[in-house]
């Protein structure tokens, strides 16, 4: 059988990693969490103070803060930068690292899903991320998520799929997936995230995230993780035939 490219894009917390891992793990394909890779860019900005807040302007109003990114310092240390992934023989899934540390958990909290969208608006770190992307998938056989696979990495993609919710659908699963690992969660915080990085994923001038005209779009408001990966591993069947 014929190895192919799957593209999976998608809004945040729409259920896409889940989806690319389950069916790279059931037709023995890699798997590449895009958005980890980007979080952990992210991780890093946060952990060594790149991001400074300034003060409120208008219309934004009293208690609005607004972030800026240290660019030329960000740029200078991508190089330093190194993300990997493990498989995890416990969870059957592959873990994230950073510069050889596992930050499989540091990635998912909600300070840096406040920060990621901001990082993904820059070129340079999309530059980056997109040549290391690209080489991860050069021999096929690979399942890669993101908000850009099969419109800027791999637009010929032998299966492009496009995944949304509703933001409140979203914003619950989310929510439901940090209190299942033990984690502090407000679900209108989680809310307001999901609506903002809505905007900036969609609007942002590199890569914003859109349908490419080839991508099977799968609303999956209604449908139960088993709904899904049965959908999902059927047109797989059919690509590669």
């Amino acid at each position: 059988m014929k190895k192919i490219t799957i593209a999976i894009d998608g809004h945040s917390s729409c259920g896409k990693s889940t989806m690319a891992k389950d069916l790279a793990r059931e037709v023995g394909y890699v798997y590449v969490d895009t958005g980890a890779m980007y979080r952990s860019v992210t991780l890093f900005a946060l952990r060594n103070g790149l991001f400074k807040s300034l003060p409120p302007t208008p219309p934004e109003g009293k208690g609005a803060e607004q972030l800026q990114i240290d660019e030329e310092e960000l740029r200078r240390q991508m190089p330093n930068i190194r993300i990997s992934f493990k498989f995890n023989a416990e969870t059957g899934r592959p873990d994230t690292y950073l510069n050889g540390e596992l930050v499989e958990q540091d990635i998912r909290t909600m300070e840096v899903s406040n920060h990621v969208s901001h990082i993904a608006t820059l070129g340079f770190v999309r530059e980056a991320m997109v040549a290391q992307q690209q080489q991860m998938g050069k021999d096929k056989g690979v399942v890669m998520d993101g908000r850009d696979i099969g419109t800027v990495v791999f637009p010929d993609a032998e299966l492009k799929v496009f995944v949304t919710a509703s933001a409140e659908v979203r914003a619950q699963r989310r929510y439901d997936e940090l209190k299942g690992k033990g984690m502090e969660a407000d679900y209108d915080e989680i809310l307001k995230n999901v609506q903002e990085r809505d905007y900036i994923d969609s609007h942002r001038e590199v890569s914003p995230l859109k349908k490419a005209d080839d991508a099977i779009e799968l609303d999956n408001s209604n449908m139960t993780i088993a709904e899904q990966k049965q959908w999902l591993l059927d047109r797989f069947n059919e690509a590669v035939k």
